[in-house]
């Protein structure tokens, strides 16, 4: 039951996946989620770090789009200075967003991977697509008042999976 909000793997930060990691496991594209996972929900603005992350992917031929339940408007904004592409409303935790992200990308379904902070909508998002996933720390440990939530009831499925699955780490990268 609980298998549906498993990641495929768990990595402290988005900034510690290479272009190398994700070729090895012969992924070509990268969909992620917005707020605190590519960007902290409270400060639209890209750390350096970020900016080294998104041209190291760009060098390496992989598209990053971003896949976020946030309006149009909103996701716009937040990446207009990143010139990513973009899926809003997705919809997560259903598949629908990250269907139309594939779509876009042109690739099958084991050459994309979804990045993300929560189990509740990335994780199972993805898993729900039929796409691998890599769950990473949130950037801060605030949230929207809408995220919260969902943090109350992620904190309890993951100590249970953690508990049943001892391969579940955390760790600096593929």
């Amino acid at each position: 039951m609980l298998d549906k909000y498993k990641p495929t793997w768990m990595v402290e930060a988005i900034y510690q996946i290479t272009p190398e990691q994700l070729e090895a496991h012969g992924l070509k594209a990268v969909l992620t989620d917005l707020d605190n996972t590519l960007i902290a929900w409270d400060n639209p603005n890209g750390t350096k770090e970020l900016i080294d992350w998104l041209k190291m992917m760009d060098k390496a031929g992989i598209p990053v789009v971003v896949v976020s339940n946030n309006k149009a408007s909103r996701v716009a904004k937040a990446i207009e200075s990143f010139e990513l592409d973009f899926v809003s409303r997705a919809m997560k935790p259903f598949s629908v967003g990250i269907k139309s992200a594939q779509q876009k990308l042109g690739l099958s379904k084991n050459e994309i991977v979804m990045i993300g902070d929560q189990i509740m909508t990335d994780v199972r998002g993805a898993n729900a697509a039929g796409i691998r996933s890599i769950l990473v720390r949130p950037i801060v440990d605030t949230d929207g008042w809408n995220t919260r939530i969902n943090r109350f009831f992620e904190r309890r499925i993951m100590r249970t999976l953690l508990r049943k699955d001892s391969e579940m780490k955390w760790k600096s990268g593929l």
